[in-house]
């Protein structure tokens, strides 16, 4: 099995609803926890619950700690969550960076192909690993649409046949200051999916709508997008 990239991309790392549940096992426990425990409590295989302890510790979502206590063979392995890497110097990072490429004068343009990048990213071509579950070969590009999106932090709802509502946003703060920036990525992001997918209905972004919530048309449905 290839090792995911995890250098600098947190939200990649969390796309696995499994690694999530990993991550979220660690950190609900009072005590560092090992491998074995967590499989035991998740239903896992504990090859499974390792290898997901290696992508969140890549990450420095996790961090390892050796038991002193003599035990025959290997010693044990528990882990303990971190409070991620400098969650607000990251925050600060995002803001001077989309700060920085709202001034270009090609900075939309340069904001959607990111996006676009980062969809190629999360489903890779066959072989390669990506989001859980967005090579399903049986579902719709839509249902993958969704897929991904909620496995980044979006919290999609599908509103219709034509309507998603997405009622989180992994970089809120970001894209309300920058949203030309922003949300440009995820317009190139979602637009990019649906293309990977087959898919051939037309796409927009409708950024804040509300001041919790965003919509994604479908099919033309209608809405102020990105670009009014």
């Amino acid at each position: 099995m290839r090792r995911e990239s995890v250098t600098g991309d947190v939200h990649a790392v969390l796309a696995s609803s499994t690694r999530r549940r990993v991550l979220g096992a660690v950190a609900d426990s009072g005590t560092p926890i090992d491998a074995l425990t967590i499989a035991t409590q998740l239903t896992l295989h504990v090859t499974t619950v390792r290898f997901h302890l290696d992508q969140l510790e890549a990450a420095r979502l996790v961090r390892r700690q050796v038991g002193a206590e003599p035990r025959r063979g290997r010693p044990r392995i528990r882990y303990v969550a971190t409070s991620s890497p400098d969650d607000d110097s990251r925050e600060q990072l995002i803001d001077v960076l989309a700060a920085a490429l709202a001034e270009r004068p090609d900075g939309r343009a340069r904001s959607v192909e990111a996006g676009r990048r980062w969809a190629d990213a999360l489903m890779p071509a066959e072989g390669g690993s990506g989001v859980e579950g967005a090579g399903d070969a049986d579902a719709s590009d839509v249902d993958t649409l969704v897929r991904v999106l909620d496995g980044l932090g979006f919290d999609p709802l599908v509103a219709g046949d034509d309507v998603i509502r997405l009622r989180a946003c992994p970089f809120r703060d970001a894209a309300r200051d920058h949203p030309q920036v922003v949300c440009s990525v995820h317009r190139g992001l979602i637009e990019q999916l649906m293309q990977r997918r087959g898919g051939d209905r037309r796409t927009e972004l409708i950024p804040f709508v509300e001041p919790e919530l965003c919509l994604v048309t479908l099919a033309g449905s209608g809405g102020r997008t990105l670009d009014e």
